[in-house]
């Protein structure tokens, strides 16, 4: 029992003082020292018991329990199996009878024989506890005094608050027009940015300032520091004055006024005069309030007053007197300026309205016809509505895609039908045609056709480019106008046609999907499947690796030139190749042979985030599944959660509820009635609230080019319409090389020099499909500028670029490797990530050590 043995004299120990305390405190509370034989009568019971509290709390708390139960089996107790408690019940009952300490005896042997030591330790703790007493008695009256002195300058703070602020206006008067007088202005750059030279920029101008706050942002020239070194500004200067000014005006005031009987006291229990310096401690509290309510109030007067003020000696009648004129003035100049931000603001509302409100209200009860084709995907819509407008005199297709719009102008002109082509990068006149295929953007209400064809119209929801539907649905200038669309825009389109004509045709498929139960593998892929996934890298990682398994490819994505994209599928439906893998393109107005659509991913990212598939971009991509003749039912395949991505499939639509606006000819037109900026555009553009049921569109790759420009040459010299066209062409602002680009045409358009040539690239298939992207830009600008002579030339550049990458798809996806980020370690192509393994596990391991120091 090695433990009981050590805590055995340490409970002696502690007994022992637990006695000395014991004695202490009865004899310190004795104004006659009482006998030893007194002190054992009255605490018999305390020294008898003591050593039992101590020794069982000691032996409970401090043996472990193994040392317990050691203890309890040589005494014979059965201790296997029993709780906690119950060991420890037993273990005190053993201990209570252990060694027992006698401490009456101890006291007896230490103190009955010793008269004198007795009588020495009555006196000492005696005189210390009247000592104690006595202090106690004085903290109590210096408390008492400190109480008084605070609730008369509580009294005087309330009395004089007024008063007070004069004194502190004048203050910051006489420092404003010192500040104004000698100080220099520096530049308005953020504080932090110290390792930036100020420089001066001359005097301060009061007309540039209305409040004392709007000085507040300048900086002094000092560093200081807050959180962090930064440069000082007038804020914290002057903050820093009136906390450095109120404590020493407070308790100047209060020592005068303090009544001469209690600052007697003071010096007698504190054995010292009062002065301004205890009073400033002793105040805090109070004194921090005043500081924090006048610098808020102080930040409110005009500058124009506090520097008028500085100049009249201080006088409290007088000061009173300016102060209340200059209040009721700065009243009448608030009421004022409340007003005319009021007036401005109604103003604003109504430009608003008058500018943009009113554009996005349809055109109802028009004498048209309208024709809703409503039904899900390869069902036959678009088809029906094409066969009319061949029909009629004058017809006008809108695609949601150039190869829609170039499908559509082959088709027609190969049965017979003149057909010209517009769609921005390229214009095509064929002779004798009343017919035109173009992408929706190129829609102009002004235009009159007997028939118009508006594909895709569910389209009308998509933040960037909704607006364009919008617009050729409710402008349209037709006989008859075919609308296409989802089931879930049908109920949208009908309320934005209002009382309009319309009939309504329903179309379902003939040929029912099927989803297969089983999870899809690379190794199932047969002829007529088309993978779905959602970037142009896992695309040709895919189809490499499909034809490295003998596999003949098609490929498809977004980025991908529509005339190679064409000739993709044309290759798939010539049985030149025997699967196509796809990104989610696939899915809008494409159709193929397709046996089973197999989904190898269930995610995409969105352009800010990875989200799970909608139910609505299943159907679209899903219902390409099935050719009637060749494939009487279309198959359905997925890689994972096949239960939840068939749910998706086949449950109700979630109905369109909102659309996209965005400004129009029209809006321009009565913008400038007010402004001719741009700048002021995209800032009304931003307040103006989307009416309900609509949202506005982001305008931001308008908005990011128009910083380029903003200010400069090209700004100035170009109209406000002509130069808003070129923010507004079509090219992807995400690539550096394009916006360069965009930038040289634009310096040389404005300089009267020719265009400088797209930078062709024929390395990768990378570059060489940005060089397509880069004649493509550039024939944006030739049509704009009406150069379709040179246009030509381009078109047939940008024609060969085309067949490089067909053909490049066709030999060097094959030989695509895929390598490690980090280290360069060549990959196997399905494999998931980024980087190899052994990369990772480096980084995890150097994680595990950061976390662990």
């Amino acid at each position: 029992m090695s433990k009981l043995s050590a805590l055995y004299p340490q409970a002696i120990e502690h007994t022992k003082i637990k006695i000395y305390e014991d004695l202490d405190r009865y004899l310190e509370t004795k104004e006659i020292m009482p006998t030893y034989e007194q002190y054992i009568i009255d605490r018999r019971h305390y020294i008898e018991q003591i050593w039992i509290n101590v020794w069982l709390t000691k032996v409970t708390n401090d043996v472990p329990k193994r040392e317990k139960k050691a203890y309890l089996s040589d005494s014979d107790y059965e201790v296997e199996g029993v709780d906690r408690k119950l060991i420890n019940r037993l273990f005190r009952n053993e201990m209570r009878t252990y060694q027992p300490f006698d401490t009456l005896s101890w006291v007896e042997e230490t103190f009955s024989q010793n008269e004198t030591e007795w009588e020495e330790r009555y006196q000492r703790v005696r005189n210390e506890f009247l000592k104690r007493k006595e202090e106690e008695l004085q903290a109590e009256k210096r408390s008492n005094i400190r109480e008084s002195i605070e609730a008369f300058a509580q009294h005087l703070i309330e009395e004089e608050y007024d008063n007070f602020y004069l004194y502190v206006r004048y203050h910051v008067a006489k420092q404003l027009a010192n500040d104004f007088e000698n100080n220099q202005k520096y530049p308005a750059i953020p504080p932090y940015k110290i390792e930036e030279k100020l420089v001066e920029e001359g005097p301060f101008d009061p007309v540039n300032y209305s409040t004392l706050a709007s000085f507040f942002d300048e900086l002094t020239g000092a560093v200081h520091r807050k959180f962090h070194w930064e440069y000082e500004t007038y804020f914290y200067a002057y903050e820093k004055l009136i906390n450095d000014y109120i404590p020493n005006l407070v308790a100047r005031t209060l020592i005068k006024q303090l009544s001469p009987s209690l600052i007697d006291q003071y010096t007698i229990e504190f054995n010292k005069e009062l002065s301004q310096r205890a009073l400033r401690k002793m105040l805090t509290i109070y004194v921090n309030t005043l500081e924090s309510d006048y610098f808020k109030r102080i930040q409110e007067e005009y500058i124009s007053d506090l520097l008028e003020l500085a100049s009249v000696p201080f006088d409290l009648d007088r000061h009173e007197k300016i102060y209340e004129e200059d209040l009721e003035d700065r009243e009448r100049k608030k009421a004022e300026e409340l007003a005319e931000i009021e007036r401005k603001k109604a103003f604003e509302e109504r430009m608003l309205e008058d500018i943009f409100g009113r554009e996005y209200r349809p055109s109802i009860g028009r004498n048209i016809q309208y024709v809703l084709h409503i039904g899900e995907t390869n069902t036959g819509k678009t088809h029906q509505a094409l066969e009319r407008m061949k029909e009629a005199n004058s017809g006008l297709y809108l695609a949601p895609l150039r190869l829609l719009a170039l499908e559509v102008f082959d088709k027609l002109n190969h049965e017979g039908i003149p057909c010209g082509l517009k769609t921005g990068e390229e214009e095509k006149d064929v002779e004798g045609a009343n017919h035109i295929s173009c992408t929706v953007e190129m829609f102009h209400e002004k235009e009159y056709y007997d028939i118009v064809v508006i594909d895709e119209a569910q389209m009308i929801a998509d933040n960037d480019r909704g607006f364009s539907w919008f617009k050729a649905i409710t402008k349209a200038n037709a006989k008859e106008v075919h609308i296409i669309a989802s089931h879930n825009a049908e109920t949208m389109i009908v309320e934005l046609l209002g009382d309009s004509n319309i009939e309504i045709y329903k179309y379902y498929r003939d040929i029912p999907l099927e989803v297969e139960g089983k999870e899809f593998s690379m190794k199932h892929t047969r002829k007529g499947d088309a993978l779905v996934c959602f970037s142009r890298r896992r695309v040709l990682e895919t189809a490499s690796r499909l034809q490295n398994n003998g596999h003949s490819v098609s490929m498809i994505y977004g980025s991908m030139p529509p005339e190679t994209r064409k000739k993709q599928m044309q290759r798939f439906i010539d049985g030149e190749t025997t699967v196509i893998v796809a990104t989610d393109a696939i899915g809008m107005g494409l159709n193929l042979p397709i046996r089973r659509i197999v989904f190898l991913e269930n995610e995409k990212f969105d352009g800010t985030r990875r989200r799970r598939l909608t139910s609505q971009e299943v159907k679209q991509i899903a219902g390409r599944a099935g050719r009637k003749g060749i494939y009487d039912v279309g198959k359905v395949a997925f890689t994972k959660d096949i239960k939840r991505m068939k749910r998706l499939l086949y449950q109700d639509d979630e109905l369109v509820s909102t659309f996209a606006i965005a400004p129009t000819n029209s809006v321009f037109e009565r913008f400038q009635k007010y402004h001719r900026d741009l700048g002021t555009f995209f800032e009304l553009w931003n307040k103006f609230e989307s009416p309900k049921g609509t949202k506005k569109a982001t305008l931001s790759e308008e908005r990011e080019l128009y910083t380029m420009v903003r200010g400069t040459q090209i700004e100035a010299r170009l109209s406000m319409m002509d130069l808003y066209g070129f923010l507004h062409l079509p090219f992807s602002t995400n690539e550096p090389l394009l916006t360069k680009q965009w930038r040289r045409a634009m310096a040389a358009i404005i300089k009267g020099n020719e265009l400088p040539e797209p930078i062709i690239k024929k390395g990768s298939l990378e570059e060489v499909e940005l060089s397509y992207k880069a004649v493509g830009l550039h024939l944006l600008f030739l049509y704009r500028l009406d150069r379709r002579t040179e246009a030509l030339y381009w078109e047939r550049v940008r024609e060969e670029i085309s067949d490089d990458v067909h053909e490049r798809l066709k030999t060097d996806v094959r030989n695509m490797s895929k390598k490690c980020r980090t280290c360069g370690t060549k990959l196997e192509l399905d494999f998931t990530f980024a980087i190899c393994n052994d990369c990772y596990a480096s980084k995890y391991k150097r994680n595990d050590h950061y976390y662990e120091c």
